[in-house]
């Protein structure tokens, strides 16, 4: 009952002010619950929008002294979704660029190396990373890194018809000439581009799903 009436008593001197004298009061004798208030809202509303925009990640690439324009970088994400028939707004294909590695310190891009090597290592670690287009100079760093699975074993394992498709342009056991794949053709590239899928990956057949992709 004391309750009640505090509250009732309360209630009333609130609604005995006006204007300025009761945002004045309001203020003074209840921000902290009115800030305890705010960020809980705050918190439920980051989580409702978080569960709304959230997207499951099919696969992610990373594009290491490649380079892609729009055309080349829609065909890599959303091209390989609707191949897949997936919703773009639940789904995604993530795309790491601006990735460079050399082993040449006269290189005028050596300098991006070390922050290129320390993100290629964290997304590997992390298992973020599924698959790598790259060129030779690498494809050279990587497997010497032991980076990448055994291509040939991987593809006549999970998939035979693929394998027998793609078995002449496997390299090294590790990764793929992309020369002849339709979609690659497209984009005019000087030098060969590699696919290389990562041996700790938690992705793999969604990554071997991306060959055939590539070659359809």
């Amino acid at each position: 009952m004391e309750t009640k009436k505090t509250i009732s008593n309360e209630i009333a001197k609130i609604r005995s002010l006006h204007g300025r004298q009761r945002l004045r009061y309001i203020w003074d004798y209840y921000k902290l619950p009115l800030a305890v208030l705010c960020i809980l809202i705050y918190i439920i509303g980051y989580i409702i929008y978080g569960q709304v925009t959230h997207k499951d990640t099919v696969l992610c690439t990373a594009l290491i002294n490649v380079s892609a324009g729009e055309g080349f970088t829609s065909s890599l994400t959303s091209g390989y979704l609707d191949y897949l028939g997936k919703d773009p707004s639940r789904n995604e294909v993530e795309l790491m660029t601006g990735l460079y590695l050399t082993d040449n310190e006269s290189d005028p891009n050596y300098e991006y190396t070390y922050a290129s090597q320390a993100k290629v290592l964290a997304s590997v670690n992390s298992q973020e990373l599924d698959m790598v287009l790259m060129n030779q100079a690498a494809l050279d760093i990587l497997s010497r890194n032991d980076y990448l699975c055994d291509l040939g074993d991987l593809l006549s394992s999970s998939d035979p018809d693929l394998y027998s498709q793609t078995s002449e342009y496997i390299t090294e056991n590790t990764a793929l000439d992309l020369s002849q794949s339709p979609l690659i053709q497209q984009t005019g590239f000087s030098d060969t581009v590699y696919l290389g899928i990562i041996a700790n990956s938690a992705r793999q057949d969604a990554a071997v799903e991306y060959i055939k992709y590539l070659f359809s």
